[in-house]
């Protein structure tokens, strides 16, 4: 299996939104599509799912247009996307459904998923009696006379305890709308995934839970295409990346190769004295500095070495000499700048 982007065009009116944009999966992994606000991502995204039509350019998978019925998708939106009138386990159901999955490997995967993405309270009325039966045992909480739960723990009356309404989709958090989502597009069992923003709104337990659930997918062989704009996120898994920069890409391919290209420039220092001085006659850039503790930026290997060396002759100890590559974060802000007007 191969995904092939191939000079993706689009523009409205005489304003070009994407142009020409190209990049392939020759095999399982994960690709990520960065850009700044406005850049092109989330049409490109569209794009490749045949969701907005094309100006121009192909997609391909397998050799084949690339589609919903040439390949299992799964698909994560930036825009939240559930239905307010309608319960949560009837819309997953739903969905499930129109992707051909029968009725009862629905429900597993529901229950599955549910369990994993820690969102069962929200889809079992069951589930959600239970956690306030819970609690309430606990002392954490108690019901007024309308039935609502009041959360902290008072010395009033007690009330009569009511069963408890789940909430309907619009009342949930944005993280909680976003694991649904995320419960949505894995619910067919995706050869590809597409995740648009997919940490957007989580708290850092739950971007944890999410990050083990790409990790298993990416163990399991799956194809993943992520934008976000959460860039040491994005750093963890990606292999290959192309990134927008006013509907063109200013850089793209692997990498540890465009890592490599640009040197190991980033210096972390710590020593037991001011060091000042010999920094700066090492021609070597200060970022920051705390505690001889010093954050630098170098030319490469030898502007370096040259700093470690003057130190070394002063008989200056060492804690640390720490030199290493851009971070994507780097990549991209530097990508942009000089492409910008």
């Amino acid at each position: 299996m191969a995904l092939v982007v191939k000079d993706l065009y689009k523009k409205y009116g005489e304003k070009i939104v994407v142009d020409n944009i190209s990049f392939e999966m020759p095999k399982p992994g994960v690709y990520a599509l960065l850009g700044t606000n406005g850049a092109g991502k989330t049409t490109s995204i569209r794009m490749i799912l045949g969701m907005l039509d094309k100006d121009g350019g192909e997609v391909t998978w397998d050799g084949k247009p690339l589609n919903f019925d040439t390949c299992n998708i799964g698909y994560l939106a930036e825009e939240r996307g559930l239905y307010p009138k309608y319960t949560l386990i009837d819309q997953l159901r739903y969905f499930g459904e129109l992707r051909g999955v029968d009725r009862k490997t629905v429900d597993e995967r529901i229950k599955y998923w549910a369990e994993r993405l820690k969102v069962e309270e929200y889809i079992y009325p069951e589930k959600a009696a239970e956690l306030l039966e819970k609690q309430e045992k606990e002392g954490r909480v108690r019901y007024d006379e309308n039935g609502n739960v009041i959360e902290e723990k008072t010395e009033a009356k007690k009330t009569r305890r009511r069963k408890p309404k789940l909430q309907s989709p619009d009342q949930l958090s944005k993280g909680n709308q976003q694991k649904i989502q995320f419960l949505i597009a894995m619910i067919s069992e995706p050869e590809l995934l597409v995740l648009d923003e997919p940490f957007s709104g989580l708290d850092p337990v739950n971007t944890d839970i999410l990050k083990e659930v790409v990790r298993e997918q990416i163990a399991a062989g799956k194809y993943i295409i992520m934008s976000s704009h959460q860039m040491e996120v994005v750093e963890e898994f990606c292999t290959d990346i192309t990134i927008l920069h006013r509907s063109k890409a200013v850089v793209s391919g692997n990498l540890n190769e465009i890592k490599k290209a640009r040197g190991r420039v980033n210096l972390n220092l710590k020593v037991e004295q001011d060091i000042t001085s010999y920094i700066e006659a090492a021609g070597v850039e200060l970022i920051s500095e705390k505690e001889f503790e010093y954050t630098l930026k170098v030319t490469g290997d030898e502007q370096a070495n040259k700093l470690l060396s003057s130190l070394i002759a002063a008989g200056i100890p060492i804690v640390k000499f720490d030199l290493s590559e851009m971070s994507l974060h780097e990549i991209f802000v530097n990508a942009v700048g000089e492409n910008a007007e």
